[in-house]
């Protein structure tokens, strides 16, 4: 949420400056996430002065241009080339001297020493569109004659500067939702470094000026609006805001609209309540009904998209038909426009469960839902609405043309809390001076209403919703007396815990470095995902999706069952950024449901790959990359956790073409494979993309109970016998090779398929693998006969076993 500097001032007198309100802020519970300084004028007119023209004669190469001289208040006159036609010795104008930023939109310029048509020219004399104070480019912008030479232009104009603060609001303060409730903060902070302000609401002045123009208001669903309040401003004139609020509204990046709509924003953001003006001409019947609309209703909002309203949805409405979702978005056909001669001002209190529900079912976060859904002062709506009416009056005419028509059937009275100040202390871990409490209760509004001994009965004013236990005082206190003035105790009395064995934190850290040393980015992807997904993809993990009650919209409606679907939108993502070589990684949870109230939390490490496995060089031509690569990276990071043992088997994975899966016993440790075509379709990839998904947590389990072993380096050499081996088709590698090596025993190190041939000069069904047999005695040198043995016993063994052929 964005504030103004120069608008907190409104409410509080103070000097601090920008940075100190943001030290104070952040102390107190509203975290401030950067300072921006906002110009009324782009650059401030920073180099731009006031010259006069001394002279002003034809340039003597150009029909269309003039040669000036002008005087800005420097020792020697600027020679400076001008082809407006209205420039003329003994004006007073606008010179922007040598290094000055011009700015057009979005692109500056700046001024350079040049020659024009041979003519040095050391500035410009400028028009008003050029320095922003204006729109016209007829010519120059030519000053009174009372105008100071030299004078800076900020000066002149008396430019004003302000600063933007971005407070990173927690959804419980809603209070401090407007610049008021920032201003309260700031002057209880104030207070606690010894700085003392007078907080205050600007005083009103409201009157009705007749009573001709009434449009009665009436609630249907008071259990959605149990309080509504309406007035009328007639004979007013809509045209461009006044400079003091356009100003204010610029301030914190909103673009002005016009008078009328930029009071209810300035309201919206000054007490943090929203209103919402119709055009009273418009209400047919001349009455405002708050109600729910049938099923199917269509309703056209001021985005003009064509919506469908749920039963559920609350409306405001003339006799005939809706004209805005209540406290979410108005319709475009009811609002406020240059023709509008007679407005209807709302100010209202809206359950905030109905508004958060309406907002999400239809896709929508404006600045009233996000107030209204959280909770707002329901005591500050007949301020609002008067204040709105006054400044309305004010910025665009008219009369106040009926009293407030109101519809209330709830009263909202204070929170009743109990509060022990031994509790307190006990809590803070602080003996805090009841003296210093009142004060920090009185600063926050928060009334003492009896004391009995250390316990006292409070009420809780009702803009802070979120305050409703003892809890939740002793919380508001603490934040204000600081968290950072708590001492520490001279002495820690903590538990002991039983620690892990292994450290997860940092072997993820060794497995992160081992894919980022091999070329793979690491990418973090949102818990929540889209339902559809599963429901075309993979349709056995519907149903023990977790679902999300209350999602922020349609494609946050459940938690991530993998990581594959997240990394894939990054892949896509990249290829449309022209980043076509992809490797990524994700650390990540899945969530599933095992039954009713009965869930599964699962830590994942998913591997994309896609595109040339290498970048593009001289040395070596490209390559795709292969199943092998992502498979090779996935039993890396097994084999780094010193997981042995493991067994490959090909089985089906609705997600992959074809799944490699790499288990041990009933445990699956990774699940390998090519993404289906139709999944790449659906996210508009066009090129492969293999991926891999570890269990992470069987993988630290397993991890946690490898014994690492040291052993001496051979003294003796190893042996390599190489066969050339035909075999059916349908035997695996994997497979001849855990068969060698049970027959080769203790002596045969590796087995390695180093030649792999299927195709011309086989038999049909056959095909060809070369293996290589590493054999080493760590106490003797192996003789040729002892190694020839135990060749031909795992040549028979895979003779047997799989009818193998020398070639």
């Amino acid at each position: 949420m964005t504030i103004s500097y120069n608008w907190l001032k409104m409410y509080l007198d103070f000097t601090i400056s920008p940075e100190e309100v943001s030290e104070i802020l952040t102390d107190t519970g509203l975290e401030v996430e950067g300072i921006n300084e906002v110009e009324s004028i782009k650059g401030g007119l920073k180099g731009v002065v006031i010259g006069e023209v001394k002279s002003c004669v034809k340039h003597p190469n150009a029909d269309k241009l003039k040669l000036t001289t002008v005087d800005v208040g420097e020792p020697e006159l600027l020679q400076i080339v001008c082809g407006a036609p209205n420039v003329a010795a003994g004006q007073k104008v606008l010179v922007a001297t040598i290094g000055t930023v011009l700015y057009s939109g979005a692109d500056a310029f700046t001024i350079k020493k040049g020659k024009i048509r041979g003519e040095a020219s050391f500035g410009m004399i400028c028009a008003e569109d050029e320095l922003g104070l204006g729109e016209s480019h007829d010519g120059i912008m030519v000053l009174d004659n009372d105008a100071k030479i030299g004078t800076p232009a900020s000066e002149y104009f008396n430019l004003s500067s302000d600063f933007s603060i971005e407070i990173g609001l927690t959804p419980n303060r809603t209070d401090a939702m407007g610049h008021y409730g920032v201003a309260r903060d700031l002057r209880a902070g104030m207070a606690q470094r010894g700085i003392t302000a007078e907080l205050k609401l600007p005083a009103l002045d409201f009157k009705v000026d007749h009573e001709d123009n009434v449009i009665p208001v009436h609630v249907e669903n008071t259990e959605s609006c149990p309080q509504y309040y309406g007035i009328t401003i007639s004979d007013v004139e809509v045209t461009k805001s006044p400079e003091w609020l356009k100003t204010k509204i610029e301030s914190i990046g909103l673009k002005s609209i016009n008078n009328v709509v930029d009071v209810t924003n300035f309201v919206l953001h000054e007490l943090g309540h929203p209103l919402h003006a119709f055009d009273a001409d418009k209400i047919t019947g001349k009455k405002v009904l708050v109600k729910n609309f049938a099923q199917g209703t269509k309703f056209k909002t001021l985005d003009e998209v064509e919506r469908e309203l749920d039963q559920a949805d609350l409306m405001i409405a003339n006799q005939e038909s809706p004209m805005c979702i209540a406290g979410v978005l108005g319709g475009i056909d009811s609002g406020v426009s240059k023709k509008t001669k007679n407005v209807f001002l709302e100010s209202a209190w809206f359950n905030p469960v109905s508004i958060r529900k309406t907002a999400k079912r239809h896709g929508l976060n404006t600045d009233a839902s996000f107030r209204y859904e959280r909770g707002v002062d329901p005591n500050m709506s007949l301020y609002a609405i008067k204040r709105a009416a006054l400044l309305i009056k004010e910025v665009a005419g008219g009369m106040i043309s009926s009293d407030i028509q109101r519809a209330k059937s709830e009263e909202f009275l204070p929170q009743k809390v109990e509060l022990s100040i031994t509790r307190l202390n006990g809590l803070i871990g602080n003996n805090l001076e009841q003296s210093k409490i009142e004060e920090i209760l009185q600063l926050l509004e928060i009334n003492i209403d009896t004391k009995n001994g250390d316990v006292w009965q409070l009420s809780i004013p009702s803009y802070r919703v979120d305050v409703t236990r003892e809890a939740d005082v002793i919380e508001e206190v603490l934040r204000i007396y600081g968290f950072n003035n708590i001492e520490m105790p001279s002495r820690m009395q903590i538990s002991v815990s039983a620690k892990d064995n292994i450290n997860a934190g940092k072997i993820q850290k060794a497995i992160s470095a081992l894919f980022t040393s091999n070329g793979y980015s690491e990418i973090m992807n949102n818990s929540l995902t889209k339902l559809g997904y599963y429901e075309k993809f993979n349709q056995s993990a519907l149903s023990s999706l977790v679902h999300i009650l209350n999602p922020l919209s349609k494609d946050l409606g459940v938690m991530r069952n993998n990581l594959i679907f997240g990394g894939l939108e990054v892949v896509a993502h990249n290829i449309n950024r022209q980043t076509s070589n992809i490797k990524v990684f994700e650390f990540g949870n899945s969530y599933s449901k095992i039954s009713d109230g009965n869930y599964d939390e699962q830590e994942q490490v998913m591997l994309l790959l896609s595109g040339k496995s290498q970048r593009e060089s001289w040395m070596k031509k490209q390559e795709n990359v292969t199943f092998f690569e992502v498979k090779g990276a996935a039993l890396a990071a097994l084999e780094k956790l010193g997981i042995s043992g493991l067994d490959e088997k090909v089985t089906q994975f609705e997600m992959f073409e074809e799944c490699l899966q790499i288990e041990r016993g009933p445990k699956v440790f990774a699940q390998i494979g090519l993404i289906k075509q139709s999944i790449l379709q659906y996210f508009k990839i066009d090129q492969p993309v293999f991926g891999a998904i570890i269990n992470w947590n069987f993988a630290l389990k397993a991890a946690s109970k490898t014994r690492v072993k040291y052993t001496e380096l051979s003294k003796f050499p190893s042996v390599r016998r190489d066969l050339a081996l035909l075999v059916n088709n349908d035997v695996a590698y994997n497979e001849m090779r855990k068969t060698a090596i049970k027959a080769g025993g203790k002596l045969l190190k590796d087995v390695n398929l180093f030649d792999f041939y299927m195709g011309k000069n086989l038999p049909e069904g056959k095909k060809s693998y070369a293996l290589s047999f590493r054999f080493l005695d760590s106490n003797q040198t192996l003789v040729d006969n002892k190694v020839d043995a135990l060749v031909n016993k795992i040549k028979e063994a895979l003779e047997k076993e799989y009818k193998a052929e020398l070639r």
